[in-house]
């Protein structure tokens, strides 16, 4: 991959795909995208807790994969891949990972509330 001066026109068209996508509406999915929005009452199966955080932590894990699949590729010299696309990529799953250890905190405080609970 050969390197050269930057580019100013594709940062350009870079920033404005990202305020295009920041300003498009999102559309509401035509089915349930995840077990959390199914209601019992349209007959879907019924989803546990641990399931539903087993699905999230799949999916977390999936878009480390991703982004770690992306670096290395970009690493290797890769011409189809992007640095741009390698950062918006590992932002990403930084954001995923961090959210999820908010939860993990989150359910600890809770778990510790509960079990010093009086009864």
């Amino acid at each position: 991959m050969k390197l050269g001066p930057i580019d100013s026109s594709r940062i350009e068209a870079m920033a404005a795909r990202l305020q295009a996508a920041a300003r498009a509406p999102v559309a509401a999915p035509a089915a349930p995208s995840s077990p959390l929005s199914a209601s019992p009452a349209s007959g879907a199966t019924k989803v546990t807790f641990s399931d539903s955080l087993k699905m999230m932590l799949e999916q977390v894990n999936g878009q480390q994969m991703k982004a770690d699949g992306l670096s290395q590729r970009f690493a290797l010299g890769d011409d189809k891949v992007n640095l741009s696309d390698v950062m918006i990529e590992r932002q990403k799953a930084s954001l995923s990972l961090q959210a999820t250890v908010q939860v993990r905190n989150k359910l600890v405080s809770a778990y510790h509330e509960i079990m010093n609970m009086q009864v």
